[in-house]
C-alpha cells in the first residue's frame, strides 16, 4: 500500500480525535506514505478551519495531497458513475483518486465505495 485516501467519513473521524485514524495517520507519516484527500471530500467536511484544528494541519502536511476535481478527473468521474448506475461524484472521485495512487480507502461507508468499484480497498472507521 503506497498510502491511504481519506473520505468524508475518515476526515469526520479524524476531527473527532478517532485513534484509529490517529494510529492511520501516525503509520503512514513513519513510513513516508502519502495522504490523499480529494479537495470534493474537503469541501464536504471542512466547514470552519480556525476550529477544525486537526484537520487543517492535515492539509498542510508535507505528505499530504489535496487532489483538484479537474476535467480529467472529472471526466474519469463521470465515466464511473455511468458503469456503477450511483451518482454520487464526491465518493466517485474518492474511488477514482484511491484507484489511482494504489492506496486504500478510511471511509465509515464502504459500501458506496464498492458500489462504484468492488475493488477498491476500504479501512473500515
Amino acid at each position: 500500500m503506497s498510502g491511504i485516501t481519506l473520505d468524508a467519513g475518515g476526515l469526520i473521524a479524524l476531527e473527532r480525535n478517532d485513534r484509529k485514524v490517529m494510529a492511520l495517520l501516525a503509520r503512514a507519516e513513519a513510513l513516508g506514505m502519502r495522504v490523499t484527500i480529494p479537495a470534493t471530500v474537503l469541501a464536504q467536511v471542512m466547514r470552519n478551519p480556525g476550529k477544525q484544528a486537526r484537520l487543517s494541519r492535515l492539509i498542510r502536511q508535507p505528505g499530504a495531497d489535496v487532489v483538484v476535481l479537474d476535467a480529467a478527473d472529472a471526466t474519469g468521474v463521470g465515466m464511473l458513475l455511468a458503469m456503477s448506475g450511483t451518482k454520487d461524484i464526491v465518493d466517485a472521485h474518492v474511488v477514482l483518486c484511491a484507484l489511482r495512487t494504489g492506496q486504500a480507502v478510511v471511509s465509515s461507508d464502504g459500501g458506496d465505495l464498492r458500489r462504484i468499484a468492488s475493488d477498491v480497498k476500504v479501512i473500515a472507521v
